[in-house]
Order: structure tokens, then C-alpha cells, then sequence
């Protein structure tokens, strides 16, 4: 699931996208994903190398966490909600974890 939500103009956009597993893997074809082994840098404070690999490590060892509790945790680690959703986005994009669509969030799940 995918929600956008801002402004176009002077009009409040909400809006929410569900994809099931085939439309994610049609779309994944149609995109470059880079293998989260050597990450790129996030062009914020030194030190995010270590923040990433904790990132991956609090996956890992949850095996899966639904998004909204997933984000709780990243913006305690990485000191605030902007930051902790840069760190979800970097996890989408990483060949070792795959985002689901579930009842009422996407779920994160380790696949290493």
C-alpha cells in the first residue's frame, strides 16, 4: 500500500494505492533496484553507516514489523519521524526485505 497525501495547488490530495504481490513484482521489473549491501550514503549526519546497519539488524532480528510500528522505532533511532521514514524508504528499496501489503499497514519482513 502506498499513500500520498499534500497539496496540489490549493487542493488537499489523500490518497491511497493498494498493490497486490503481482502488481509490486510487475512494477519491481520496471525499476533499478540496488542490493542493500553497500548502501549509499544519506546525505544527513556522519555516522549513518552505523544507523543503517542497526536498522537492518532491528529487521532481522524481528523477522517482521508492521510499518506504523517499524517507524515508531527508526525515529527513536535515528531522532525523529523525517530521518526514521528516509530509513523506511531505503528498506523498501533493499534486496534483503520485502514490504507486503497488510490489513492495515505494510508489514517489512526480513528475507536476508
Amino acid at each position: 500500500m502506498v499513500r500520498i497525501h499534500g497539496r496540489v495547488g490549493e487542493w488537499s490530495v489523500d490518497l491511497t494505492i493498494e498493490l497486490d504481490a503481482q502488481d509490486w513484482a510487475h512494477l519491481a521489473q520496471h525499476l533499478a533496484v540496488e542490493p542493500c549491501a553497500e548502501p549509499r550514503p544519506m546525505p544527513a549526519s556522519p555516522g549513518n553507516d552505523g544507523l543503517w546497519q542497526t536498522t537492518l539488524e532491528l529487521l532481522r532480528q524481528a523477522g517482521q514489523l508492521e510499518g506504523p510500528q517499524l517507524l515508531e522505532q527508526l525515529a527513536g533511532l535515528a531522532g525523529g519521524e523525517v530521518a526514521g521514514k528516509r530509513l523506511l524508504v531505503r528498506l523498501r528499496h533493499c534486496a534483503q526485505v520485502r514490504v507486503e501489503a497488510g490489513a492495515d499497514a505494510p508489514i517489512y519482513r526480513w528475507v536476508g
